[in-house]
Parts: structure tokens; C-alpha cells; sequence
């Protein structure tokens, strides 16, 4: 079930005026492609066929990123979900490398549309990935030296204890890895300015228009809502972990789980910089990540646990609350403004799941928490192979692709017991 969208990032752009009210969806429309979810991968490939000269018409259940994409914690980094030496070691050298560079242009891909469309996101240089485990020190080091070596990768640097400790003002990790090409920003912002970028191209958005069915017939795809339809040649699905029964064909590869984030009161500048003294991002080695990065007022955002059933939490600040002061009990006393929590879809291999349900019914989802840069490139990709460039959206479409087990039915407790095990494994 759709939450509201209660999050620091929709308070501050309402109060800037900055959040859009666009129509609903009502009677007949056509259009070349019709998009259904107004999340990155959607308002990406919107912006991307707009700009080929296509029609599109977008179709967003609710509001616009009000799902994962207007809720995360704006994290944008390189490479993929799977680290490169497991993604070597599984697809072969040639196949890594790609994937590689593709998440390379994937950062450089945000950056340059919130250069060209001056898009007012906040965005930051640097994260930071910190060890909660003395024994995962070995493979930080391992990766520096693999990723320079392999791909002549050298932003990235192993950072001790000390240092790091000086990073990120605590001392509860045991060493940690500086990405210098990573970015981190406000993700409800940013996926605003996609919007309007995509508008501004000549793309129609309608908001609180759900897509209870598509069907195709010899003339194309037509995508119905409670008041209207729109014709297209081609249909995009964009609803990653919002997917619901729409389409139960791939609803059994992807896995929608809840995660958590609190934002604290304005921090004084003395006590934001102790936090976070170069202004990075962070974010830890559990299986279960904890991020945190500074907003434009010096709050803390932190996001932290997870849960696999529909209902979120009665008291979000409070389910986060630990999390964060396990990192920073200095923070004790600190109030915590908001709490919310989004879906994410994860697969099995963490890896995205790009595909095709027809030749001109397309589809991207499950992108396992690296969905900004990696969604934003996907609605890129999805256009490229619109148009007949299929080669660069292949290399995800052609991943090996697993189903849950048990089928949409009885992944869930299959998910929480694998959950619970790796969470018990974090503790030990």
C-alpha cells in the first residue's frame, strides 16, 4: 500500500513550491510510447524518448516519485549492487567490465542531467563504506587494489581506522573505502527536476491515473485506468517494487521489501561537522545497510532496517532511532524531525532485471537499492532500445534471471528467514 509521502525532501519542497500538480488521465489519448510510473526509470526514459522526437504519456498511480524514488537516501554510486570481483567471477571478464563502465556512466549520467537541466538537488561529492567488521578490512583492501588494477580505477582509496574514524566522527568501524566519483543528493529534488526536464521535451505526465490493465491487439498497446486509456506503439512497466498484481508474469523475480530512514532536527554547524567533516555520504557493511549523509540544513538523514510485511512500523523515528545512535551516541539527545519509510524490489542476485513481455512491451525493475544512478541509466536504456540500439540495454536484459522460490506466494517467509540469517550473521 501506497504510504504518504510525509518525508524532510517533500516538507522542503513544498515549502520551496517547488512539487507539481499535473492532471489525471481522462478519456482516450495516443502517443508513440506510454510509460506506467513516474519514478527514475519512468521520468528517465521519458525525458530520453521526448528528446528523440517520440510522444510519450506517463501514467503515475499517485504522485510523482512518490514511491522509492522521492524516499531514499539519495545515495548515487559507482559500479553495480554486486561488487566487480563477484560480478568477474560469475559472468567472465568481458561481461564485468561492461556492467562496469555502464555503472560509471550511470553517475555521470545523473551528473550531467542535473548540469543540463539545472536541476536543484543538492548534489555532493563522496561516499564512504566503513567496516563494522575487522575482518572485512582484507577485503576493502583487496577491492582498492583490484578495481585499480582491473580498470584503472583509482578513485577510490582504503582509508584506517584513524582516518576514518576522523571521516565520519566515530569510531565504531574498523577501516573503511573513500569513493571520490560516488555522489550523493536530494532524491525527491532530483527526480522533480527529471519531470520537468521531461516535460519541458514535450513528454505528458499524469498523476493519480493507476493502470489497472494493458492489453495489445494488431495496432500497438492499451494501457486503461479508472478513467481514460492511452494507445502507444510501445509500452514501458516502471513500477519496480509499487509493481503489485499489475503484471504477475514479473511480479516472481523481484522481491518488495520496506526500508527506513529518520531525519533529525538542523544540526548546529559545530555538531554536523564533527558528523560528516568533508560533507561525504557513508554507509556501512551489514548485510542490511545503515547510509547517512548531511541534508542542505545540516540534518542528519539515516536510514536504517528493514521489514518484509505490508505494514511499516506504528513508530518509524523510534524503529531508526537505534540505529543511529549505535553509530553516534552523541546523538542521544538529538530530536529526530521525520520518519518514513518506502519499497524497494531487490532480486535474488541483486543485480537489475531488465526484460521484454512482448516485442513492444518493455520492462525494468529490481534494482535492489542502487536505484538512482541505476534507474535513471535504465529509462536511458530503455529508450536507446526503443529505437533499435539494443546492444547497451542487452547487457542488463541478458543477466542470469532467477525466480524466487515458492513463486509470489511463499517468497515472503522464505525471504525472512534468508534476512534473518544474514542479520544474525551482522551481530556475530
Amino acid at each position: 500500500m501506497q504510504q504518504p509521502l510525509n518525508t524532510l525532501y517533500a516538507a522542503t519542497a513544498t515549502a520551496a513550491g517547488i512539487v507539481p500538480v499535473l492532471p489525471g488521465l481522462a478519456g482516450e489519448q495516443c502517443a508513440d510510447v506510454c510509460i506506467i510510473g513516474g519514478g527514475y526509470t519512468g521520468l528517465s526514459a521519458a525525458l530520453h524518448l521526448a528528446k528523440q522526437g517520440r510522444s510519450v504519456a506517463l501514467l503515475e498511480a499517485n504522485t510523482l516519485a512518490s514511491g522509492a524514488s522521492g524516499r531514499n537516501g539519495g545515495h548515487v554510486g559507482v559500479g553495480q549492487r554486486v561488487d566487480q570481483q563477484t560480478l568477474q567471477a560469475q559472468l567472465g571478464a568481458t561481461a564485468a567490465s561492461a556492467l562496469w563502465q555502464l555503472g560509471l556512466e550511470a553517475v555521470e549520467l545523473v551528473e550531467q542531467l542535473v548540469a543540463d537541466h539545472s536541476i536543484d538537488c543538492g548534489l555532493r561529492n563522496n561516499i564512504i563504506h566503513v567496516a563494522h567488521k575487522k575482518r572485512y578490512i582484507t577485503d576493502y583492501i583487496e577491492e582498492v587494489d583490484f578495481l585499480k588494477r582491473q580498470y584503472g580505477y583509482a578513485d577510490c582509496r582504503y582509508l584506517a581506522a584513524d582516518e576514518l574514524a576522523e571521516q565520519v566522527g566515530s569510531s565504531q568501524f574498523y577501516g573503511g573505502l573513500l569513493d571520490t566519483r560516488s555522489r550523493h543528493l536530494d532524491p525527491y529534488r532530483y527526480a522533480l527536476g527529471l519531470a520537468e526536464a521531461a516535460q519541458a521535451a514535450g513528454a505528458t505526465l499524469y498523476e493519480h491515473s493507476r493502470a489497472v490493465s494493458f492489453a495489445s491487439d494488431s495496432d500497438g498497446v492499451t494501457a486503461t485506468t479508472a478513467h481514460g486509456q492511452v494507445r502507444a506503439k510501445q509500452l514501458i512497466v516502471a513500477c519496480n517494487g509499487y509493481l503489485g498484481n499489475l503484471v504477475p508474469a514479473m511480479a516472481g523475480t523481484i522481491m518488495p521489501i520496506n526500508n527506513f530512514i529518520a531525519a533529525s532536527e538542523p544540526l548546529s554547524p559545530a555538531l554536523a561537522q564533527s558528523l560528516l567533516p568533508g560533507g561525504s555520504a557513508a554507509q556501512d557493511s551489514r548485510f542490511v545497510i545503515n547510509y547517512w549523509r548531511l541534508s542542505a540544513d545540516n540534518r542528519l538523514v539515516f536510514g536504517g532496517g528493514e521489514n518484509y510485511r505490508r505494514a511499516f512500523p506504528r513508530d518509524i523515528v523510534g524503529f531508526v532511532r537505534p540505529h543511529i545512535l549505535s553509530i553516534y551516541p552523541q546523538l542521544a539527545d538529538t530530536r529526530l524531525d521525520y520518519g518514513w519509510g518506502g519499497t524497494l524490489a531487490i532480486t535474488l542476485r541483486r543485480m537489475p532485471d531488465f526484460g521484454q513481455l512482448a516485442d513492444n512491451i518493455w520492462y525494468a525493475q529490481g534494482y535492489s537499492g542502487h536505484g538512482v544512478p541505476t534507474a535513471t541509466l535504465g529509462g536511458k536504456l530503455l529508450a536507446e532500445a526503443i529505437a533499435g540500439e539494443r546492444s547497451r540495454w542487452e547487457l542488463f536484459a541478458n543477466l542470469p534471471r532467477q525466480k524466487f522460490p515458492g513463486g509470489t506466494l511463499l517468497r515472503w517467509p522464505g525471504m525472512v528467514a534468508g534476512m534473518a540469517y544474514y542479520a544474525l550473521r551482522d551481530r556475530l
